[in-house]
């Protein structure tokens, strides 16, 4: 009997193994950023959990080796013990960047209206930040800062199949940045609130104290910087796994046909022969 292996289903040891990953970036020294807080390299490795393995395993991935990460180094934690749910949300935007249909608001075959998770971020983050007293001070600058976000996540939804499935890596890795842009800024919605409701930067700064002006208009830099080393990751993780016969990414929405009639249809790499597995035959008693 012939049976046709799926390289779309990912192994859940695949996952632990990344979140293992995750946490030891942790133990890597940090980098402190303008305005406070701290750069590790877990924050690189996070939107690429979403990139691997969806929204929803990349969210758990991350989620966490972000809070074992916090354990073996209090030091990267910028928000105490709950600083993993900003990576967590950063892998899960980024997941619905990638994995996501298009477009981003639609009615499903079932009649049921879906809307892409990170959109429902963006929106709750935009909300909380306008909530807090501080935050409509400055409703130009974060305009600008979520605006570029949701763009890189409009335009990234719709391009996205193309880093997977497409056969230019230049043209992948520019790509997987603007999908993993978006996810930052995504991520950086929660963090910003949290950031707000501690008071961890002065809503009036004195003199040499950086305040929300420069915060808000460097920050985009950062994440765009930041998103380099993911994106560099994340397309060599793709194109290398895949070759091996690890298959990790999203499955594209029409599957090629193959194997007998009544089996399911497997994504195959191109120019590749189907992976079959061919049970020996029974000895005769």
């Amino acid at each position: 009997m012939k049976k046709i292996v799926l390289p779309g289903k990912i192994h859940p040891a695949t996952i632990v193994v990344w979140a293992a990953v995750v946490a030891s970036a942790h133990l890597i020294p940090t980098i402190p950023l303008i305005g406070g807080g701290f750069f590790s390299i877990a924050n690189i490795l996070t939107p690429v959990s979403g990139i691997l393995f969806g929204p929803i395993g990349g969210l758990l991935c991350s989620a966490a080796g972000g809070f074992i990460g916090s354990l073996i180094a209090p030091h990267t934690a910028n928000f105490g013990i709950g600083t993993f749910i900003i990576g967590a949300t950063t892998a899960f935007v980024t997941g619905c960047i990638v994995w996501g249909r298009w477009p981003l608001i639609t009615i499903n075959r079932l009649g049921s209206f879906v809307v892409n998770g990170g959109l429902i971020v963006y929106l709750i983050g935009i909300i909380l930040w306008f909530s807090h007293e501080t935050g409509r001070n400055y409703p130009i600058l974060i305009m600008i800062y979520y605006g570029a976000g949701l763009a890189a996540l409009i335009i990234g939804g719709f391009i996205s199949k193309k880093m997977v499935f497409g056969k230019f890596k230049l043209l992948q890795f520019i790509i997987c940045w603007v999908c993993v842009f978006g996810g930052m800024v995504g991520g950086a919605t929660i963090g910003n609130y949290f950031t707000l409701a501690l008071g961890i930067v002065p809503a009036e700064p004195e003199l040499g104290q950086i305040g929300w002006e420069w915060i808000l208009l460097i920050a985009p830099a950062e994440r765009a910087i930041f998103a380099v080393g993911s994106s560099l990751i994340g397309v060599s993780l793709l194109v290398g796994l895949n070759k091996v016969g690890i298959r990790l990414g999203p499955e594209p929405e029409d599957l090629p046909t193959s194997g007998p009639p009544g089996e399911p249809a497997a994504y195959q790499p191109a120019n590749e022969e189907p992976t079959l597995l061919i049970a020996p035959p029974k000895k005769s008693s």
